[in-house]
């Protein structure tokens, strides 16, 4: 249906005729039969709106479907513009998986009108997205495609299925109601039964409808018949040249379909067109075929090799045919004659005598009716046809200054096969319409596909080049000329009598077939439902028998027309190499189908094949068997209950594996704010906890939460806490009790820790204890009266020296011990030569000056004793250790001393035992919170007995700078989550192919599904993400609230990123399976909702399954290398066997492969987070990466077990691949294969196996987790024994990381091809400021390249002697004085690195930053540039904001006296 868009206003303006049929559409279901350009649409967009807005409210939606995807765009951007409505618009590049739920849940949610094909429609249906009684409205574009197995005629049925009262309304528009002239009447009725409705036709306004959609003036014209030869059409042809009927069959080009197509568009185009057909053809496959050979036998070359071959082609390893050569040089020699000519060359010679008769005619014909807005439409039949035509016009002489041609063909039925595709894309349709609309092109040579729907103008001139063959292409081409002065012309070979005898049917039946339908009325009867399967080719009796499966528990819908599809998507979902072919259902039999499941779905010999039941057509008998076959396959859970194979790629489900709900996190911020478990909360009741310093007795922690007994080590100190015991405060005195111990532990925290004031109530008090562990408040009383120490040294003599603590205070916050007193100097001495006050007459003189600030002079007397004390570490941290282990330092640390003038020195009214406890005390409270808030996360989360200290380190948040966090438990959970997953679907779901198994483990283990499971949990209040600075102190409370409540809060407000969560389910895996192995970890993802299936341990859910069989003697010398005898030989059989194999006798290795990769996974990063306890997270991944990549898996399988000998294969190529790659696995060395395993491409069949042995033999042992993990240690033990924490990452992290550091802001990676007729590329070069300083370097694959070309870049950028050193070739430092200056690449927050581009300047140096600050390699911050007044100067300034404090601080201790 055409529809000029262009002209349209932007207020529907309908004509009379048009709302003549809207009205008559109102009152039932209709089908608009109006002609082409009589504005269908409009009447359309009238009814939406209408049913809009009367169905209001009611949550339905209106479906506009089209029969051509090129149609989604046009008819979408129509309604769009001429409604207020939200429209979509899908087709299959632009529709969501079907699994993705969610998805079209949130479309659903936000649309009113969908355009979309209709088979996404159906498919809808079919898996139960939507159903039909949610629709208002359905709108049929070119409805007469109703019949048959359209997927129109399929959504129909799915109407009539839908209670009558709940039907949506139909509204049908076609330019052509009746298929089959002859039986019009049938025809139009068949019509109507399928779609529900009643044809009509303007009956009021019908002469406005003809001013609007004149007919053209029909011609007829004969052209003469082809002769026999064509004489001068040079001799020595292309077809003799080729001599293609010689070719061997084994080359793979279909010689006989080629020929019967050459000898067709010899009889419609002559000589040259037969030629150009026969040249195009043949080149494509030529050249597909000898690249396909190429890349072949290039695939697994070392990289040297492949970059030899890749510069001297005739030097390639060439298992090229012969005859291919030969066709290719025969083709090169022909070029020029058929090839467009390049710029300022003449074009070929081109002779009028080379062209049929047929298009000389059509030439002059167009010749004839040129004018200056000349555009016209010729329709052929085939593609092939359609592109020669297009060329051959261009190339006559009478036509090439005035005619410009383009092709416009459909997609073709495998548009998957791009080599030998000949039809065109969506986008390249779209292209040529909008051409010709523009006028860029004035002559379209198509197909049918510009019969109908695409939007045209009306042209002057339409030719049908070949015969009308139906009804409906006679009027849709027709439709196309609708100018009043318009032509439209039939071309029919003199003689051919039938040719115009059907051309003559179609114009005169064309007014008897109107009438049919022109004075219809709605009211006429209906036909019964039960006759809308009467279609002229289906048997009746065949459609009867057809049956219909409804799930019940979703909706979703089988039908015999649905399931073919669905097998096929489930077979196109089998993982497969290179050198497997495609998986499809291969269907046998005539009238009673047989179907064959491919052999690599793990399926049982006998649940691979199907028999349906006998049927009158071969079609329907293998509808039948297909039919049979989902719905058993459905039973077995290879479909799941919406009859879909797998979960959404996308990894959107809204559901796990097991059928849980996976919430909605989307509103969850990149930043949480959090109230998170807290111990430290003023309460009515409190807690008294003795503190012990190396097990003696030292003070009193009193606290509002009773507090788990504590252990650690801090300052050297051995400390431990008791069980809580209840303080019980006398009644009478317990406010000013209370008020006391607060004094008392401000005035410690004062000179202990803090240095300051603080004025916030605090939530612990540290206080002095009796000997019977009581408080011991007349100690306290009498330190808070002197809270800044006392300036009385009577009675502190000798025995004092080591224990007393005092402070100058003119340097509050620096406490010191006392060292001895010094009556020999006073504060008029001379310096000793060496002291830091050497440069001053006296000790007085160098006191006045630095504590002189702002013009305040300190008043220091010029006589009077010293005193000499030794000064103490202020703490900037309360990170502890969870070794709890004392450092030993080879030689004891020497304290420096310090004097000062005794007048301005006071001793702290604090014991020894009570201070050394307050220096200690920020890391006490700090273990004391970690250790509270994992055993309440414990009990909270319903987690097994994991060890105290993991479970501390597991809820730990990388940026609380301690010295610990849950990074390294998070890498260890990562693997224990895969292997945990991947064990549970392996055996839930037995009959499920790799492919399906990998979709589900990615919904299980993906960052939304554990991060919903933390939200669900509420995981967020269990994590520690406090800074561990003590510059503040943070056990204070803004409220006293909690003391007046029965129960405290016990919460306190924190921030941190959301990713935390999911990252801390990781964690706590790891920490769980750290403690207690797989079992407890199965008992902790049980707890945290987790797809593992249940906390039974494996061995009891799955063990003892499988029927002993005993392992066939080609598998004895493995066993013996193993170390392990198997029960189960039919596991190693399927170990063994590659998807070529296609036994029936045994299954492939693809799901044994994927359950042995997750466990060799699980097994290296186990082996190396033991190994190496101090290694980085980022450490253990990337050393983990390089022991389980193809290459390193591949040697093993070869050194070790020699795997390469048991690999069933039946492929020839795959053979010769592993063959050619063996010897070079066995001469590598394990160091090697670690260090440079990325220049290795070995085939993927060699590291597929291992793994998939290795899956065999945990299967074997009952899911024994620690005997698998033994034997895999013990095979890969060389390899595994070359990793280390600081193994060098890969070249390109390399470059990025040093490139980074370096501060050049303009790198980037460029690729391309070594040789011009490969499809891909092969090649990679490193750009610096758009200078290639390395490549192009060629390599098997792409990634090998830029491991190569990076690996080059980083030499020749760090070589002071090359011409691409660095600092000759970078000039970010000379584009502005101020770019050393400038900020490196911001991270943005939420950044995806798959969507960065490393081939952008941009991209590149955001990657670089990434890598930076994730392998901890950041520069250190230039040095500050010096101000005068030097070192002592900016001390001073940077103390200023102090002074004001420390003043006051100053008066008080003066007051204080």
């Amino acid at each position: 249906m055409a529809l000029a868009l262009d002209g349209v206003s932007d207020t529907l303006l309908p004509r009379r005729y048009q709302e003549e049929i809207f009205v008559r559409a109102q009152q039932g279901n209709v089908i608009a039969a109006l002609d082409t350009g009589s504005g269908k649409t409009y009447i359309s967009t009238l009814l939406i709106k209408w049913i809009a807005a009367k169905d209001v409210g009611q949550g339905k939606i209106t479906v506009f479907l089209v029969p051509k995807v090129a149609l989604v765009q046009q008819q979408g951007e129509f309604i769009a513009r001429q409604t207020s409505l939200r429209v979509r618009q899908f087709s299959g590049a632009t529709a969501h998986d079907m699994g993705d739920r969610e998805g079209w849940k949130k479309e659903f949610a936000d649309a009113d009108v969908f355009v979309m094909t209709a088979q996404i429609f159906l498919n809808l249906l079919t898996h139960s997205h939507w159903s039909m009684d949610k629709v208002s409205l359905v709108v049929f574009d070119e409805c007469h495609h109703t019949r048959k197995n359209h997927a129109y005629n399929g959504i129909m049925r799915e109407y009539f299925q839908t209670p009558v009262g709940s039907r949506p309304k139909v509204f049908g528009m076609t330019a052509s109601p009746i298929w089959n002239p002859r039986n019009a009447t049938e025809s139009l009725a068949t019509l109507e039964r399928n779609l529900d409705a009643k044809v009509i036709a303007v009956k009021e306004h019908v002469d406005e409808l003809v001013g609007h959609s004149p007919k053209p003036t029909e011609v007829i014209l004969v052209y003469p018949t082809p002769p026999d030869a064509y004489p001068e059409y040079p001799s020595t042809s292309l077809r003799h040249k080729l001599n293609i009927e010689t070719l061997p069959p084994e080359i793979g080009i279909p010689v006989d379909k080629i020929i019967t197509r050459y000898d067709v568009t010899l009889f419609n185009l002559g000589p040259f067109g037969a030629e150009l057909f026969l040249y195009t053809e043949i080149k494509q496959r030529v050249s597909q075929l000898i690249n396909d050979a190429i890349d072949s036998s290039m695939d697994y070359l070392i990289p040297t090799q492949y970059g030899l071959h890749s510069q001297v082609r005739s030097q390639s390893p060439d298992n090229v045919h012969p005859r291919l050569r030969e066709l290719e040089r025969i083709l090169e020699a022909y070029r020029s004659f058929f090839e467009p000519p390049e710029e300022d060359s003449e074009p070929a010679a081109f002779s009028w005598s080379w062209c049929s008769p047929k298009v000389r005619k059509l030439a002059e014909t167009l010749f004839e009716r040129y004018t200056d807005s000349f555009q016209g439409i010729i329709f052929v039949e085939q593609r092939h046809v359609a592109s020669c035509l297009a060329t051959i016009l261009s190339r006559i002489p009478l036509l090439n200054h005035i005619i410009k041609t383009e092709q416009l063909v459909g997609h073709g039925k495998d548009m998957s096969n791009k080599a030998h595709a000949k039809g065109m894309g969506t986008r390249s349709q779209q292209d040529t319409v909008r051409m010709f609309r523009e006028r860029q092109i004035n002559v379209l040579v198509a197909t049918s596909v510009a019969e109908e729907g695409l939007d045209f103008p009306a042209c002057d001139l339409v030719i049908r080049f070949d015969p009308v063959q139906h009804m409906v292409g006679y009027l849709q081409s027709r439709g196309r000329a609708r100018h009043k002065t318009s032509t439209f012309v039939i071309m029919v070979q003199e003689g051919a009598q039938s040719q115009a005898e059907r051309y003559l049917q179609f114009s005169q039946s064309e007014p008897h077939l109107k009438q049919v339908y022109q004075d219809r009325d709605l009211m006429m009867h209906t036909p019964e439902v039960e006759e809308e399967e009467g279609e002229l080719h289906d048997d009746p009796a065949d459609l009867a028998e057809r049956e219909r499966y409804v799930v019940p528990s979703t909706g979703a819908v089988l039908t015999y027309t649905s399931a073919i599809g669905l097998l096929n998507h489930l077979c196109s979902l089998i993982p497969r190499d290179k050198f497997t072919p495609t998986h499809v259902p291969k269907f046998t039999g005539d009238f009673s189908a047989t179907v064959h499941l491919p052999s690599t779905l793990p399926l049982p010999a006998d649940l691979l094949v199907y028999e349906g039941p006998p049927r009158r057509s071969k079609k329907e008998a293998k509808r039948a068997a297909a039919f049979l076959a989902v719905r058993t396959l459905h039973s077995l859970n290879v479909f799941d209950d919406y009859l879909l194979p797998t979960k959404s790629a996308r990894g959107r489900e809204n559901e796990d594996p097991d059928g849980v709900l996976i919430g909605d996190t989307s509103n969850v911020p990149e930043t949480l704010d959090v109230q998170v478990r807290d111990p430290w909360v003023p309460s009515r009741t409190l807690w008294l906890h003795v503190v012990h310093l190396d097990g003696r007795p030292s003070a009193g922690l009193v606290t509002g939460t009773p507090l788990p007994p504590v252990e650690l080590v801090a300052s050297d100190l051995f400390v431990s806490t008791d069980e809580p015991r209840e303080v019980v405060l006398d009644p009478r005195d317990a406010w000013s009790q209370r008020r006391a111990m607060e004094d008392y532990t401000r005035m410690g925290l004062w000179w202990c820790i803090t240095g300051r004031g603080i004025t916030l109530p605090l939530t612990c008090y540290l206080v002095p204890i009796t000997r019977g562990y009581k408080i011991d408040f007349q100690a306290i009383e009498q330190a808070v009266l002197h809270p800044f120490g006392s300036y009385n040294w009577e009675g502190i003599g000798e025995e004092h020296y080591g224990h007393l603590l005092y402070m100058n205070n003119k340097e509050t916050g620096h406490p010191m011990v006392l060292h001895r007193l010094r009556p020999d100097i006073s504060p008029s001495s001379r310096p000793p030569e060496g002291s830091k006050e050497a440069g001053h007459p006296t000790y007085r003189d160098y006191w006045i000056r630095k504590y002189t600030r702002k013009g305040y002079a300190p008043v220091i007397s010029a006589d009077g004793p010293c005193v000499e004390g030794l000064v103490l570490e202020r703490h900037s941290s309360s990170s502890y250790s969870l070794e709890n282990t004392l450092a030993v330092s080879p030689t004891p640390r020497i304290l420096d001393t310090v004097i000062f003038p005794l007048e301005i020195c006071r001793w702290a009214l604090m014991p020894e035992h009570v201070y050394r406890t307050f220096f200690i005390l920020p890391e006490l409270c700090h273990r004391a919170t970690d250790l509270w808030r994992a055993r309440d996360a414990r009990i909270a989360l319903k987690l097994p007995p994991v060890a105290d200290d993991l479970l501390v380190q597991a809820l730990k948040l990388p940026n609380t700078n301690t010295g610990f966090n849950n990074q390294r438990l998070e890498t260890l959970g990562d693997a224990v989550l895969k292997l945990s997953a991947v064990v549970h679907l392996y055996n839930k779901f037995p009959h499920r192919h790799e492919g399906q198994l990998d979709g589900m483990k990615r919904v299980s283990i993906s960052n939304r599904t554990l991060l919903a499971r933390a939200v669900e949990r509420c995981l967020e209040h269990h994590l520690s993400s406090e800074n561990q600075s003590i510059r503040l102190w943070r056990y204070t409370t803004t409220s006293e609230d909690d003391l007046y409540e029965v129960r405290p809060r016990r919460r306190t407000l924190r921030q941190f990123p959301r990713k935390s969560m999911q990252d801390c389910v990781e964690s706590i895996l790891g920490a769980s399976f750290a403690t207690g192995g797989v079992d407890m970890a199965l008992q902790a993802g049980a707890a945290l909702g987790i797809c593992v299936g249940s906390p039974t341990p494996w061995f009891m859910r799955y063990g003892l399954r499988l029927p002993e069989s005993k392992p066939s003697p080609l598998f004895l010398t493995l066993q013996e290398t193993l170390g392990y005898s198997f029960k189960h030989g039919q596991l190693l059989l399927d170990a063994v066997t590659h998807p070529s194999f296609a036994s029936t006798d045994s299954s492939s290795y693809q799901r044994l492969e994927f359950l042995g990769d997750a466990l060799i996974d699980m097994v290296v990063t186990d082996y190396l987070y033991k190994k190496f306890p101090e290694a980085t997270s980022g450490q253990l991944s990337w050393a983990r990466s390089r022991a389980v990549c193809g290459a390193a898996l591949a040697s093993v399988a070869v050194k070790r077990l020699r795997l390469h000998q048991l690999l069933l294969i039946n492929n020839v190529e795959l053979s010769m691949a592993i063959s050619r790659y063996v010897p070079v696995l066995e001469e590598i060395s394990e160091e090697d294969i670690i260090l440079d395993g990325w220049k290795h491409d070995p085939p993927k069949a060699l590291s597929d196996v291992f793994e998939s042995v290795m899956g065999a033999l945990f299967v074997d042992c009952d899911y024994n987790y620690d005997r698998a993990a033994a034997i895999i240690e013990m095979v890969m033990e060389d390899l595994i024994a070359a990793l280390r924490p600081d193994l060098p990452r890969d070249p390109v992290s390399q470059l990025m990381v040093w490139v980074a550091k370096s501060g050049c802001r303009s790198v980037s990676f460029a690729k391309s091809q070594s040789r011009s007729e490969l499809r891909r590329p092969d090649c990679m070069s490193v750009l610096v400021h758009d200078t290639i300083v390395a490549g192009p370097i060629a390599a098997p694959n792409l990634s090998m390249a830029k491991g190569l070309a990076a690996e080059e870049a980083r030499r020749v950028l760090d070589d002071p002697d090359s011409p691409f050193h660095l600092s000759r070739v970078c000039i970010c430092g000379k584009e502005s004085e101020s770019a050393m200056e400038e900020e490196p690449a911001e991270v943005p927050l939420d950044v995806d690195m798959s969507e960065l581009d490393d081939e952008t300047k941009e991209g590149f140096a955001i990657l670089a930053r990434i890598l930076l600050e994730e392998t901890d390699e950041l520069s250190p911050p230039p040095a500050p540039k010096e101000v005068d007044g030097g070192a002592d100067e900016q001390a001073s300034l940077a103390a200023e904001d102090e002074t004001m404090e420390e003043r006051e601080v100053e008066e008080m201790m003066e007051i204080d006296v």
